[in-house]
C-alpha cells in the first residue's frame, strides 16, 4: 500500500502548480532609524479603487459565475471582497451589499440597526443553487451593527453573525458591524524589502504579546477594563521593541472571539479584528506602525476548530456547514469545539482567503498556524471507535494534509517573504519540507521538543543536572530535520506552569542566575527564537489575561539586570550572522564539549558563514567556579569575551572585552586552548575569526 501522505501529495499538485503560477511580487529595503512617527491614514479607500469597486457593484448580482466556480474549486483567493458586507452605490443610492453562503438554508433575512431589527424587512435571494444569499440595502452604513437571520429547512430561526464580516459588536455583543477597510498605507518600503528577505537565513526573535493585557489603563469608568487601543498600544509596543532588539512582535487574540479566557483560540470572526482595542482601521494603523519602525508582525492563526457559540460558525444553516456532520470528524472531544470539513472546497476556501485576507489586507509577515497536530491526525484526542480512519487505514487527515500543501504554497507564493509557522508538536517528517518532495511546506515548526527537554533541565537542582546532561544536548541530533524556532511560549507560563523565573531552583539571587544562563544556551542554539511578554524581566507571577505585567518589578535591580542581559543577547543574535545565517546545518556549529556532565558545562561554536566573527559559548550550570578552566579551540589567534553574565552591567563585577590568546595544549579533543576563570553560573560568549 502507498503512504498516504504520497498519495496526498499528488492531489496537490496541481493546486501547487497553478498556485505557482499566481504569483504576486511585493518589493524592496527597509530602512534603520528611530521611531518613526505616525503615519498618514485615511478612513475611506483610494478614489480609484472606490470608482473601481462602485462600478463592479452597478450589478446587483455581484456573486458571478466565475465566482462561483472559483468558489467551489476551493480557488477564489479574493473571496473576501465579494463575500461579508461591503458598502456600495446602486441606482444613486447609497447602501451595502451583503452575500453569504448558506446552501442549506430555507430562507435568509438580513436584520440590523438599519431597518430597526426588523425580521421581514431585507429578505435575501438565493441566486444559484450553491447556496449564495445576497441582497443590496439602501441606507444601510458603515459602523451600523447587522446579524442573518437563516431559517433552516426544519423551519428553525438562527440568528448568525456574518462569517465573513471585516468588525464584529464589542463582546458579549454578538453582531457583526458594517467596516470600511480603507487605509492608506506608509509601509512600502518594509513591503518591498519583504520580497527580497530570505526567512530561513535572517535573523528573526520573536517578542510574543497579548496586546489586552501587555499594559493597562489605570480603571476608569470610561474604560474599566484599561485596554489600550490598537494605535496606543501601537506607540509603546514599538518603544519597547526597539529599545530589547526583538526583530518580530506576535500577537495573540487579534481575530474577534467572544472569550477572553480562551486568549484568542476559540475564534468566532476569523475576518474582523477584534473590536476590544478599536476598528479594523486602527488595527491596520498598528501594523503600519510596526512596518514604519522595522518591526515585523505574526498572527496567531487557528484553522483546526471553533467554537459552538451559537452566533459563530457551528450549525451554520442548521445543518453541519462548515464543520463535518459526523462528531467523530467534526468534534474535538477534549475541547469541545467543532473541527472544519478540509475536504469541501467552500470551507477550504473560507480558511484559504482568510490567510491571504490578513496577509494582503493587513500587511501582516507570517502566520502562526495553531494546533497543526490536531489537524494532521484523525485520531488526536480520541480513544478506539472514536474515530474514522481514511481509505487507506489509516490515522492521517489526507484532506488537512492537502490543505497544508495548497495554503504554504499559494500564501507565500503570491506574497514572498512572508513565514508560515506550524506549531506542532509530533515527530510528523517534513514539516517544513517542500511540497515537492512530500513536506508540508511551513517555513518554521515550533521546536516543541527542545522546549520541553530545556526547561525539564533547567527546573532541576543543579547536582542533579549532571544526571541529565543530556536533555541538553539532545536536539541536536534533529536540530537540522526541520527549520525550527525555539520557543517559550505563553503555554509554558500558565496553568500552574510558573513563570520562567519561577521554575529555576535555588533563592532568588541563584533564579536569576540561572535564568541568564539558560537564555545565553537559548541564543547560542541553532533555530530562531521566541520569548513570551514578561519573561525577559523575570515576571514572578504566572501571565493572567485580566492583569497587565508587573512593570514595577523593573524598579527592582535584579529585574532590571536580567532585562538588560536578555537586551544584549538580542542585540547580540542580530548583530552577529553567525547566530541566524547558518541554521539550516552542521556547518554553522560544533560542539567543543558536550559531555562535560560531571561539571554540567557545555561549549560550542557558532560558525559564520563567512568564518569572520565566529562565537564561542562557554556556559556553566552549577553554582560552582571554575577558576582554572580550559576550553578547547578550532582556531589560533584573540578570543575577545564579548558578553559574560557575571558583567557590573548585570550586577556582577567582571568587565568587558577581554581578549584571550589560544595556547598549545590538547584540550576537548582540539590543539588549541585558551584558559578563562569560569564563574559559578557562568556564561561567556567569545568572538574569534
Amino acid at each position: 500500500m502507498k503512504d498516504a501522505t504520497e498519495k496526498a501529495g499528488k492531489n496537490a499538485a496541481a493546486t501547487v502548480n497553478s498556485v505557482k503560477k499566481n504569483v504576486k511580487r511585493s518589493v524592496a529595503k527597509a530602512q534603520s532609524g528611530k521611531i518613526v512617527d505616525e503615519p498618514e491614514i485615511s478612513g475611506e479607500s483610494e478614489k480609484k479603487e472606490e470608482a473601481s469597486e462602485n462600478k463592479v457593484r452597478q450589478d446587483p448580482h455581484i456573486f458571478s459565475d466565475l465566482d462561483s466556480y472559483l468558489f467551489g474549486q476551493a480557488t477564489h483567493y479574493d473571496l473576501y471582497k465579494k463575500m461579508g458586507a461591503h458598502t456600495a452605490r446602486l441606482n444613486g443610492e447609497n447602501g451595502t451589499w451583503f452575500t453569504l453562503w448558506a446552501p442549506n438554508a430555507a430562507a435568509v433575512y438580513v436584520i440590523g440597526e438599519f431597518n430597526s431589527w426588523d425580521e421581514n424587512a431585507n429578505p435575501m435571494k438565493k441566486i444559484e443553487d450553491q447556496g449564495i444569499w445576497e441582497i443590496f440595502i439602501p441606507g444601510a452604513a458603515v459602523g451600523q451593527l447587522y446579524k442573518y437571520l437563516i431559517i433552516s429547512k426544519n423551519n428553525q430561526k438562527l440568528y448568525k453573525a456574518d462569517p465573513y464580516g471585516n468588525w464584529a459588536e464589542l463582546r458579549p455583543g454578538t453582531a457583526s458591524r458594517i467596516a470600511d477597510l480603507g487605509y492608506r498605507w506608509g509601509d512600502a518600503a518594509w513591503i518591498r524589502n519583504r520580497q527580497n528577505l530570505v526567512p530561513e537565513t535572517a535573523a528573526l526573535s520573536i517578542y510574543e504579546v497579548h496586546p489586552g493585557s501587555w499594559m493597562k489603563h489605570p480603571y476608569s469608568e470610561e474604560n474599566p477594563e484599561g485596554f489600550y487601543t490598537y494605535r496606543e498600544f501601537a506607540k509603546r509596543i514599538v518603544e519597547y521593541v526597539k529599545d530589547m532588539g526583538y526583530t518580530h512582535v506576535e500577537l495573540m487574540g487579534i481575530a474577534e472571539h467572544p472569550l477572553d479566557q480562551s486568549w484568542g483560540y476559540q475564534v468566532t470572526g476569523y475576518y474582523a479584528p477584534t473590536s476590544r482595542y478599536g476598528a479594523p482601521a486602527d488595527f491596520k494603523y498598528l501594523v503600519d506602525y510596526l512596518h514604519r519602525n522595522k518591526i515585523g508582525v505574526i498572527l496567531d492563526w487557528v484553522p483546526a476548530h471553533f467554537p459552538k457559540n451559537a452566533e459563530g460558525l457551528a450549525n451554520f444553516d442548521g445543518d453541519a456547514v462548515y464543520e463535518h456532520a459526523d462528531p467523530r470528524q467534526g468534534e474535538h472531544p477534549d475541547w469541545g469545539t467543532k473541527i472544519f470539513n478540509y475536504g469541501r472546497p467552500e470551507v477550504k476556501n473560507f480558511l484559504l482567503a482568510n490567510a491571504l485576507y490578513w496577509v494582503e489586507e493587513f500587511h501582516v509577515d507570517g502566520l502562526r498556524v495553531d494546533a497543526v497536530a490536531s489537524m494532521l491526525y484523525l485520531d488526536y484526542g480520541r480513544k478506539d471507535g472514536e474515530w474514522i480512519a481514511n481509505k487507506y487505514g489509516d490515522n492521517k487527515n489526507l484532506e488537512a494534509i492537502e490543505f497544508f500543501k495548497h495554503l504554504n504554497t499559494l500564501v507565500p507564493g503570491r506574497n514572498p517573504g512572508v513565514m508560515m509557522i506550524a506549531e506542532e508538536s509530533t515527530a510528523w517528517p517534513k514539516v517544513t519540507g517542500k511540497v515537492e518532495d512530500g513536506g508540508l511546506g511551513f517555513t518554521y515548526k515550533w521546536n516543541m521538543g527542545w522546549m520541553h527537554d530545556f526547561l525539564e533541565y533547567m527546573k532541576l537542582d543543579p547536582y542533579f543536572r549532571k544526571f541529565n546532561h543530556n536533555k541538553m544536548t539532545f536536539a541536536m541530533t534533529y536540530a537540522f530535520s526541520e527549520r525550527y524556532i525555539l520557543v517559550l511560549s505563553h503555554d509554558e507560563v500558565v496553568h500552574l506552569k510558573c513563570s520562567m523565573i519561577n521554575k529555576m531552583p535555588g533563592q532568588e539571587d541563584e533564579k536569576f542566575q540561572n535564568l541568564k544562563v539558560g537564555y545565553t544556551f537559548m541564543f547560542g542554539h541553532p533555530g530562531k527564537k521566541l520569548l513570551f511578554m514578561g519573561q525577559d524581566f523575570g515576571q514572578y507571577r504566572e501571565w493572567s489575561e485580566e492583569r497587565e505585567l508587573d512593570w514595577f518589578l523593573l524598579e527592582d535591580k535584579k529585574n532590571e539586570h536580567l532585562q538588560a542581559y536578555v537586551r544584549d543577547l538580542l542585540n547580540m543574535y542580530r548583530k552577529y550572522p553567525a547566530l541566524y545565517a547558518n541554521d539550516k546545518g552542521y556547518e554553522g556549529f560544533e560542539w567543543m564539549n558536550a559531555d562535560d556532565c560531571d561539571r554540567s558545562i557545555f561549549s560550542f561554536v557558532r560558525w559564520s558563514p563567512t568564518k569572520r566573527n565566529n562565537l564561542l559559548f562557554v556556559i556553566n550550570f552549577t553554582p560552582v567556579e571554575r577558576a582554572d578552566y580550559m576550553c578547547g579551540v578550532p582556531k589560533a589567534g584573540n578570543y575577545t569575551l564579548i558578553l559574560d553574565s557575571k558583567c557590573e552591567k548585570y550586577g556582577g563585577d567582571h568587565k568587558v572585552p577581554l581578549k584571550y590568546k589560544a595556547e598549545e595544549g590538547e584540550c576537548d579533543g582540539q590543539k588549541l586552548h585558551i584558559a578563562y576563570e569560569l564563574p559559578a553560573y557562568g556564561a561567556a560568549v567569545f568572538k574569534f575569526n
